[in-house]
């Protein structure tokens, strides 16, 4: 039997999912599967590197940064046209040649090409694309110009120095901008969809425009922190001015690593539709927890299904993991891969329920 209580909170969140259908976070699409191996071309920076000056980092990493073409395949009446559809930023990881860049770079391309900073352009292959992370990986032929190394995302502080090199509106090749780090483990809600997922993400003021895409932030050690993807121009219809996102270079090692060796990620799925709890869905659903991920829909047959999770349950920990703004509910996934049985914990109304759940792989 379904408490009062529980009730209400299923009551509540159904009105909460009516205004809330642009904030969802699509739960049958999390993270990617833990254990990863990061190739030795994804090493990571030991950690000695000592800080530059902003001139220093952008000599040394500059060379190493290359304008992104997408390009589609258009019939012709004789012969077919490769014409040019966007642009936007990438950079070279390793000496074979490969390429980060965003997802939505190349997303609906047939051929790509990109522009060294000397202004050479080159042929690229597409070794992968995920839609879920954002991030694609490029392989261009030829020698190349130089490489840059991934640092610790982990270790940012709000207050430090970066910079942001890119390609703003596809024309302004390698502009370097500096700013701070404003905040970290950012989750925007507003861009979160069925498709794509942005979450633990870098919030800086380095100015970022259309075509900075893929690009990278570095630290003052030189090192890669983060993958430049998105901003805020407005909020409400009010401009906003400094909101700016780059996927953590933490997350972007795991990610770029299984593109390289699969061409693809595999992903866990859950099988809910679900909101991080607010104060504001406390209020309304009259939940018993102020933390956690609160479930507004279980898919059919999915794992939660099976597991028993029902809509109004509040997930408050998965894996004896807390789930709350710091861990949030799609990063404790990320430590688990399809095929995994996990322990989760629910908060059902004033009860707490304990079960399991064993992960499947994310329907294609």
């Amino acid at each position: 039997m379904i408490s009062t209580h529980h009730a209400r909170a299923v009551l509540g969140l159904a009105l909460i999912a009516v205004v809330a259908l642009g904030a969802l976070v699509i739960a049958a699409i999390a993270s990617p599967s833990g254990g990863l191996r990061t190739p030795a071309a994804l090493a990571q920076s030991a950690g000695t590197a000592e800080a530059m000056t902003a001139v220093e980092v952008v000599q040394q990493v500059n060379p190493a940064v290359v304008t992104v073409i997408n390009r589609q395949v258009i019939a012709g009446t004789s012969t077919d046209q490769s014409i040019p559809q966007g642009a936007g930023t990438g950079f070279f990881i390793d000496q074979d040649g490969t390429v980060v860049t965003n997802q939505h770079v190349v997303a609906n391309g047939d051929d790509f090409s990109v522009f060294l900073s000397t202004g050479e352009e080159r042929e690229a292959e597409l070794i992968g694309a995920d839609a879920t992370s954002d991030l694609a990986v490029l392989r261009v032929e030829g020698e190349t110009p130089a490489i840059v190394a991934f640092g610790d995302s982990d270790a940012l502080l709000p207050g430090e120095t970066v910079l942001a090199i890119g390609s703003p509106l596809g024309t302004f090749t390698n502009t370097v901008t500096e700013g701070i780090v404003s905040a970290i483990g950012r989750t925007p809600q507003e861009f979160q969809s069925a498709e794509t997922v942005y979450t633990n993400l870098v919030q800086h003021d380095a100015a970022i425009n259309p075509g900075n895409s893929g690009g990278p932030l570095f630290n003052l050690a030189g090192e890669v922190v983060g993958v430049n993807t998105l901003g805020i121009p407005e909020s409400g219809g009010v401009p906003a001015q400094g909101l700016f996102f780059a996927i953590p270079s933490s997350t972007v090692q795991d990610v770029v690593g299984q593109l390289i060796d699969n061409g693809e990620v595999l992903y866990p799925f859950f099988g809910v539709e679900s909101l991080p709890v607010t104060d504001v869905i406390v209020a309304q659903a009259d939940l018993s927890v102020d933390y956690g991920q609160v479930v507004i829909a279980v898919s059919d047959d999915s794992p939660a299904e099976e597991a028993g999770i029902e809509p109004g349950d509040v997930i408050i920990e998965i894996g004896g993991e807390r789930i709350d703004d710091d861990t949030p509910f799609i990063e404790v996934l990320f430590n688990y891969a399809p095929g995994d049985t996990v322990p989760v914990t629910v908060q059902r109304g004033d009860e707490t329920v304990e079960t399991e759940i064993t992960l499947a792989e994310r329907p294609a």
